[in-house]
Order: structure tokens, then sequence, then C-alpha cells
């Protein structure tokens, strides 16, 4: 696919935003948005793995499975190069900053079974994309997701702010009354640029 990598990039933040445009990633979304700075730590945690395990599955993809014949156990290689990310992102977290750590609580592990992780390699080798394009389309995608869940939890702190939540929308039918309006929004990206 010759597409140039900036537009891969920007295309992945905006027409084809994974939290939404594909609803990939709501689990971390809904939990961990309600605190803004969390959400900033999470969304910096999923950068990292999504990133690293995207310029991991890349090479083990076209340069070990494509000529070996195996592309059969591409999904296993992926979820273990995922688990193994996430395992080092975690280490990191607990000797660095363990307020942090302690604040993700069980979503952190999570991260392994975070829809979009496994979505970027998976959409990598479905569109059949270089490595530079492969590293723009991962960064693009985890920024993307990132500014979802930020702008997510500035919204959840504001309307705590202002005023009540109705009893049955407080927690997760907040957050996806917030996250359908702005995928409505980010709808009006749509047909901008083709990256598929």
């Amino acid at each position: 696919m010759n597409i140039h990598p900036l537009m891969i990039f920007i295309a992945a933040i905006f027409t084809h935003n994974l939290a939404f445009s594909y609803i990939l990633g709501m689990c971390p979304l809904i939990a961990i948005s309600s605190n803004l700075k969390t959400a900033f730590g999470m969304s910096i945690s999923v950068i990292f793995v999504v990133v690293m395990t995207a310029l991991i599955n890349w090479p083990i993809y076209y340069l070990i499975l494509i000529p070996t014949g195996s592309e059969i156990v591409a999904y296993i290689i992926f979820i273990i190069t995922i688990a193994a990310s996430v395992q080092l992102v975690e280490m990191i977290l607990e000797r660095f900053f363990p307020a942090l750590q302690s604040a993700f609580g069980i979503f952190l592990p999570l991260i392994t079974v975070n829809c979009i992780v496994l979505a970027v390699s998976l959409f990598v080798v479905l569109r059949n994309y270089n490595f530079l394009q492969t590293i723009f389309f991962a960064l693009g995608s985890a920024v993307g997701w990132s500014l979802g869940i930020i702008t997510i939890a500035a919204i959840r702190e504001k309307l705590l702010l202002i005023g009540d939540i109705p009893k049955g929308l407080k927690g997760a039918g907040i957050v996806l009354i917030i996250a359908g309006i702005i995928s409505l929004a980010f709808m009006g990206f749509a047909g901008m640029v083709k990256i598929q």
C-alpha cells in the first residue's frame, strides 16, 4: 500500500480512530476515564504497549512467519508479544510509579486483552503496511485512543463540577453517551483520508 506514513498517522488519530470509529478498547475507556490523571497515565501505557508490540510483531510476521509458511500461528505470537509488553510496563510502573500502578489496579494487566493492541497488529497485516507505515499507524492509533480517554475523562470531571448526573447515567452510562456524541463529531472526518 503506497500511502504516506504521515497521512496514515493523521488518519489513525481522526478518520480511523479506534475508539470512536471502530468502537474498540471500550473496557478501559469506561473504567479508567473517571479521573484525568489516571486516564493520562493509562494512555501513556497504552501508547507504549501498542507501538512496542507493533514494532515487534511486524518483523516476526513478515520475516519469520511468512517465509516459513507459519502465518496460522500469528494470533498466538501476537498475543504472547502483547502479554510480554504489558508485563514490562507493569514492572516499570511498579518500580518507578507505584502510586499510578496501584491506581490502575486490575486494569493495567487488562491492557493485554485490550482489543486495540491486537487490532493494530492485525490491521497492519491486513492492510499490508511496510515497517515505516506500521510505526506511524501504531503511534497514530494509540494517540487517537489516548485522545479519546483523556477527552472523556476531562468531560466527566467537568460534569461532576457543574451538576448532578442522573443516578441511572452515572458510571458507564454517561461514558457511553459522551463517547457516542464524540463519535458523531469524529464522523465529520470520515472519508477525508482512506488508509485501508
